[in-house]
């Protein structure tokens, strides 16, 4: 049986932005992925995106599907609390 994911507030998920923690995690449709490791992402911007952030809203402006993320790890999912 699989384990359970770990679950992660915005709040959580905003200091892995690869500036206040080391980890650099995006949030899209409540999966939170590690791209830590992505040379796209080293500085916590891609373009006009910051890493520690959801990004599901601001996919509809990228020059790519949501496919781009079948490549990083799921480390854990978003809750709203």
């Amino acid at each position: 049986m699989k384990a359970e994911l770990p679950t992660y507030t915005l709040a959580q998920l905003a200091l892995r932005n690869g500036q206040d923690k080391p980890q650099v995690w995006v949030a899209f449709k409540g999966m939170i992925y590690d791209v830590t490791d992505s040379r796209l992402w080293k500085t916590g911007k891609h373009y006009e995106h910051w890493a520690g952030q959801d990004l599901t809203d601001e996919l509809k402006d990228a020059p790519h599907t949501d496919k781009v993320f079948d490549k990083f790890k799921v480390i854990g999912r978003l809750v709203n609390t």
